[in-house]
């Protein structure tokens, strides 16, 4: 039987949770927290590995006085009648689309988690979810609800957002004492860093610089590509440049940095997206994966007077920088699970304003089967790049995709022989996931 969205919980009511990916960090994070919440009630946990998973139920000392979540191996078990909201955490786009469509068929509001699946789907998924009456939204606790969230709250002020972003994943710790630099457990000779800790007046040359230094450190990931575009569907916000620019930097620099290139800083387009490497020194904060949106100030004494109190001004005083330096990822989402429930959460309507693509790396011979593999959901032989939606599409047909967005190449076959640096078009691919390519072709159009 189909929930009807008149029927869920009244707000204050006890809320109905499945999550599905449930053995993954995020799942055990979101689980963790959710145990905390008087009102939110796992009725379902969906993951192949169910023994797992009630082995991490039992670490964290789940509370079997409530009822006992049922532990699902997959979307034939799903009892859609005992739930309320879906979280949706698998990070793959054949699973997870499936998952989340099914849910807003039955009435069943979705939280979504999975950027990839968001990535290619997500437009057709909201659009789905308003026709059904039912809620769909990005989960917070990761980038691009937060960012989405900060953009929202910023423009609400009045302020112009020239820029916005977040810091990659892992910082780049500069111990000056033992001229070294640190990226988790990796350490490289940060000598030449002593020079380099100011900006100076010459933004770019400074930033090259640091760069250079780094070089051998991996420092951009397909997943903040993705976490990008998914940002990119809900705000309008387009990349700078295709593979962004990644500037090592502190904080305290941003406002400068996002200066637009007449100004001295690195920004060519008005709202556009980034990444930024976060440098510190040992004992400082780090921004741990924050978000941040530069402004175009509108006053100069009052951004003198909060300059004064501490905020990041640029020295034109043409720019601040405003940021929330966390995401702690499914610890904040059971706010995303209240808002779904209860209705709290304000409309938004994702449009594909740009494309997450894939740029071949080195040449690729017909047959090549792409798979997306490790912590980062990467894929070898391509890069993700972040398109505009007027590069993507058909010359003869603006409301057709011509390139495949990068997750469809998930165990796609490639169809003939692709030179290093052109982009992987949806003709070059067979055996992509039926349903998401169509879903991304339907948001598309949208």
């Amino acid at each position: 039987m189909v929930n009807s969205p008149e029927l869920h919980p009244p707000i204050g009511a006890d809320v109905r949770v499945a999550l599905t990916g449930a053995r993954g960090g995020f799942g055990r994070t979101f689980l963790a927290q959710l145990r905390a919440v008087p009102r939110l009630v796992a009725t379902q946990l969906i993951d192949p590995d169910t023994a797992g998973v009630r082995a991490m139920l039992d670490e964290l000392g789940f509370d079997a006085a409530r009822a006992a979540p049922a532990l699902v191996p997959d979307a034939e078990h799903i009892d859609w009648s005992a739930i309320d909201v879906l979280v949706e955490a698998t990070g793959r786009i054949d699973a997870g689309y499936d998952y989340a469509s099914t849910a807003i068929a039955h009435g069943v509001h979705v939280v979504m988690v999975s950027k990839e699946v968001e990535s290619l789907a997500g437009v057709t998924l909201a659009e789905a979810a308003r026709v059904a009456g039912v809620r769909y939204l990005p989960g917070d606790g990761d980038q691009p609800a937060n960012l989405v969230r900060l953009v929202d709250w910023v423009e609400r002020t009045g302020l112009e957002v020239v820029a916005l972003g977040k810091s990659g994943e892992y910082d780049l710790v500069y111990d000056p004492r033992a001229a070294i630099v640190a990226q988790l457990e990796q350490e490289i000779d940060g000598s030449a860093l002593a020079d380099l800790l100011d900006l100076g007046d010459d933004i770019a040359g400074r930033l090259d610089a640091r760069a250079a230094v780094v070089s051998s450190l991996k420092r951009s990931a397909a997943a903040d590509a993705c976490e990008m575009a998914v940002v990119s569907l809900y705000t309008g916000a387009v990349a700078d440049v295709d593979t962004l620019h990644y500037p090592v930097a502190r904080p305290d620099e941003l406002a400068d940095i996002y200066s637009h290139v007449s100004e001295g800083g690195i920004r060519m387009r008005e709202r556009s997206l980034d990444v930024f490497s976060m440098l510190r020194l040992p004992g400082e904060a780090s921004f741990a994966g924050g978000v941040f949106a530069v402004v175009r100030t509108n006053d100069p004494v009052t951004w003198d007077l909060l300059r004064g109190k501490g905020h990041v001004v640029s020295r034109s005083g043409a720019y601040a920088c405003l940021y929330w330096p966390y995401h702690a990822m499914g610890v904040e989402t059971v706010l995303t699970v209240l808002d779904a429930a209860d209705g709290t959460a304000p409309e938004r309507r994702p449009r594909q304003h740009t494309v997450l693509a894939a740029r071949a790396t080195a040449p690729l011979a017909a047959g090549t089967r792409f798979r997306v593999e490790g912590h980062h959901h990467e894929i070898a032989g391509v890069a993700p790049v972040i398109l505009d939606r007027d590069v993507a599409a058909h010359l003869d047909d603006p409301a057709t995709p011509q390139l495949a967005p990068y997750y469809l190449l998930s165990g796609a076959v490639l169809l003939r022989d692709v030179a290093e640096g052109e982009q992987i078009a949806l003709a070059d691919l067979d055996e992509m996931p039926e349903r998401a390519l169509a879903a991304f072709s339907s948001g598309f159009a949208l």
